[in-house]
C-alpha cells in the first residue's frame, strides 16, 4: 500500500473512533436538555459569536477551495496559502465543533493539509478532504445555532441571530443540496428554505414546538442530501466510485474519498441506532478497501437498513413519550427518516405500499399532534410492521 494511502487509513481509524464517541451527539430532540451547561461553558461561548461577526466563512472557504481546485488541472497547489487560510479563519470553528460533537476533524484537515504539502498524499484527494469535512462542520454549526435558540428563547433578538447565523452556515451548503435536487429530481432545497421560513415564524408566534419541527426537517433534510451523495443509487459515491474502478483505479480512489469524507456527516446518526450497518458502510469507504471490490447495491441497501431501525428507534421515543412535545418531534423524525428512502422504498415495495406507508407515516404525526392513542397504537403498529419488512428485504 503507498503511503498516501496508508495515511488515509489512519483517517478512517478516526471515524471509527468518532463513531464510538457518537453517543454524546446528541440527537434533536434532546438538545434541549443542554440548557443544563455550566455558566463558565456558555461564557466560553460568547467569543465564539464575536468572531463570526469578523469573519466571513464563505469567502474563506471559497478561496481555500479555489486555490485546492488547481490540482484538478494539474497546476501547482499552494498548500502554505491554504493552510493560513485555514488556521487563521477556519481552525477555531472547527475545533469548537470538535469539543461540541467529541469529533476530530481539526485532525483531519491538519494531516491532510500537511500530507499535501509535502506530496505523500493526492492534492485532488486532498481537496476532497478538506472540502466535505468543512461541510461537516458548517452542518454541525447549524444544529449548534439551533441548540443556542433553544436555549435563549426567552431572549427573542437573540433567537432572531442564532436563526440568521444558521440559515448564513446553511448558505455555504446550498450548491451541495442543490446539485442532489438536479441529480434525483428531488426539492431538497425548497423544503429546507420552507422549513427555515416555519423556524422565523415560531420565533415571532413564541411557539416552541413549531420551532422545534421546523429544525427538524432542516437537519434531516441535510442528512438526505449526504446520503444522497454517498450511498443513494445511481448518483452517489458508492456507484460512481465502482464505475470509475473499471477505467481508471486512481480516479476511483478519489470518488471513494469523496463518499468516505461525505459519509462522516451521517454515520455518528446511523451508528447509535444500526452500528453494524453503519460500520459496513465506513468499510467500504476506507481506503484500505480495494475499490474495485466496492458494491454500491451492497452499500445501498444497508443504508436502507440502517435508516429503517433509525426510524424504528424514533417510533419507540414517540410512543414512550406520548402525549409530551418529544412525541411529535420523534414522529416527525420517523416520517422523515422514510422520506429519506423515498426511492429506496418504492424499488423494495412498490409505489402504492410506500404511498401507503408515507400516508401512515404522516397521519401518526397528526395523532400524535391531538394525543389520538388509540388512533396513534393502530398506526405504529402498522409502521414497525412496515419497516422491520423493508429490513428483511434489504438483506
Amino acid at each position: 500500500m503507498s503511503v498516501k494511502w496508508r495515511l488515509l487509513a489512519v483517517f478512517t481509524a478516526f471515524a471509527v473512533m468518532m463513531g464510538a464517541c457518537s453517543n454524546s451527539e446528541e440527537t434533536a430532540t434532546t438538545k434541549t436538555e443542554k440548557k443544563e451547561q455550566t455558566a463558565t461553558e456558555q461564557k466560553e461561548e460568547k467569543p465564539a459569536e464575536t468572531e463570526k461577526e469578523e469573519i466571513n466563512y464563505a469567502d474563506v472557504f471559497k478561496q481555500a477551495i479555489v486555490e485546492l481546485e488547481k490540482a484538478k488541472q494539474g497546476q501547482k497547489v499552494d498548500f502554505d496559502k491554504v493552510t493560513r487560510l485555514y488556521e487563521e479563519n477556519l481552525q477555531t470553528l472547527v475545533q469548537k465543533r470538535d469539543a461540541e460533537f467529541q469529533d476530530t476533524i481539526d485532525q483531519h484537515i491538519t494531516t491532510a493539509l500537511a500530507a499535501g504539502k509535502d506530496g505523500s498524499l493526492d492534492p485532488v484527494v486532498v481537496k476532497q478532504i478538506f472540502d466535505k469535512l468543512m461541510q461537516k462542520v458548517f452542518y454541525t454549526t447549524i444544529k449548534h445555532e439551533f441548540t443556542e435558540v433553544e436555549e435563549n428563547w426567552a431572549n427573542m433578538e437573540e433567537v432572531k441571530e442564532e436563526i440568521e447565523e444558521a440559515k448564513q452556515f446553511y448558505a455555504i451548503l446550498q450548491p451541495t443540496v442543490e446539485k442532489r435536487d438536479a441529480a434525483y429530481g428531488t426539492k431538497l432545497a425548497d423544503a429546507i428554505n420552507g422549513a427555515f421560513t416555519q423556524i422565523e415564524d415560531a420565533a415571532a408566534k413564541d411557539d416552541l414546538l413549531a420551532f422545534s419541527l421546523g429544525k427538524q426537517v432542516v437537519d434531516k433534510t441535510l442528512m438526505k442530501t449526504f446520503y444522497l451523495a454517498t450511498g443513494a443509487l445511481p448518483h452517489g459515491y458508492a456507484s460512481k466510485a465502482a464505475n470509475a474502478a473499471k477505467q481508471d483505479e486512481k480516479e476511483a480512489k478519489v470518488e471513494q474519498a469523496e463518499g468516505w469524507a461525505f459519509y462522516q456527516s451521517v454515520y455518528p446518526y446511523m451508528k447509535k441506532h444500526a452500528p453494524e450497518e453503519a460500520d459496513y458502510i465506513l468499510k467500504q469507504f476506507d481506503l484500505q478497501t480495494d475499490v474495485k471490490t466496492l458494491d454500491p447495491a451492497a452499500i445501498n441497501k444497508a443504508f436502507v437498513r440502517g435508516w429503517a431501525k433509525v426510524a424504528l428507534h424514533e417510533y419507540e421515543e414517540s410512543e414512550e413519550s406520548w402525549g409530551q412535545d418529544k412525541s411529535v418531534i420523534t414522529a416527525l423524525e420517523g416520517a422523515l427518516f422514510i422520506d429519506m428512502m423515498e426511492s429506496d422504498l418504492k424499488t423494495l415495495l412498490g409505489d402504492q405500499a410506500y404511498a401507503s406507508l408515507h400516508d401512515q407515516a404522516q397521519r401518526y404525526l397528526e395523532t400524535a399532534k391531538a394525543k389520538n392513542k388509540a388512533e396513534g397504537e393502530k398506526l405504529l403498529s402498522q409502521l414497525e410492521a412496515t419497516l422491520n419488512t423493508v429490513i428483511e428485504k434489504a438483506k
